[in-house]
């Protein structure tokens, strides 16, 4: 099991992050996703709470240089699943999942980021809660080796996750020119604490120069209800 703490203090840029998992009582569904920026178009940026999931946006609009791969909505929620990606791969999951799709048929209509040269993976992760049970879902899309031609696609699949456990998927493994994409399966990591004690560790251990925001979600594995945390380093 790796240390998210030591996974984020030691990477000065894993890009944007989704972490999914189960609360150390047991009782909740546990979410983050955090961006990070390198130049002045992705730092200016917020997130923002929208129709149960959120939104980003322009901190400064007259600083907003391109919107494309940067502005969307990381979290949507549908009916009694989250979805939270890096792009606007989630509105494909919304809506193809609400035409009876699956999460991985979905993103076989999408694949990496066309940003040259470092066609950044797209990462997403669907959480689903019915009657009291719970399993989760997270994916890759990818180049291989960063040729352009190809898109290698990965789905790792969580059924009744353990207390106090999650798994840690990134875009880079690090800074670098271009930078160099995620490799291997999601992290084992441990989730511990309440939701604001794992929302502060995580905020305290992202670079300082280059993190963006973060968003947390803690829901009731019972009941469906959720709290939610999102801090902004623009303010």
């Amino acid at each position: 099991m790796y240390s998210l703490k030591d996974e984020l203090k030691n990477n000065p840029y894993p890009g944007r992050g989704i972490i999914l998992g189960r609360s150390e009582d047991g009782k909740c569904a546990v979410a983050a996703y955090f961006i990070m920026g390198r130049s002045v178009n992705s730092r200016n940026r917020i997130f923002r709470e929208h129709e149960g999931g959120i939104r980003t946006e322009a901190f400064d609009t007259s600083k907003m240089s391109d919107p494309s791969l940067i502005i969307y909505a990381p979290v949507r929620v549908l009916g009694n699943k989250t979805i939270i990606t890096n792009g606007d791969q989630t509105d494909t999951i919304y809506e193809l999942m609400d035409r009876q799709q699956t999460f991985e048929q979905a993103l076989r209509t999408r694949c990496f980021e066309p940003d040259a040269p470092n066609y950044t993976p797209r990462i997403s992760g669907i959480m689903h809660i019915e009657n009291g049970r719970y399993n989760y879902a997270m994916s890759i899309l990818k180049t291989d080796g960063g040729d352009p031609d190809t898109c290698c696609r990965f789905t790792f699949a969580f059924e009744n996750p353990r207390a106090g456990e999650g798994r840690f998927i990134h875009t880079y493994v690090g800074d670098g020119n271009p930078l160099p994409s995620f490799e291997g399966e999601p992290k084992k990591v441990a989730t511990e604490g309440s939701i604001d004690e794992l929302t502060d560790m995580l905020w305290e251990n992202l670079n300082e120069d280059n993190k963006v925001s973060l968003f947390v979600r803690y829901i009731d594995i019972e009941t469906g209800t959720y709290e939610t945390r999102i801090v902004n380093k623009n303010k």
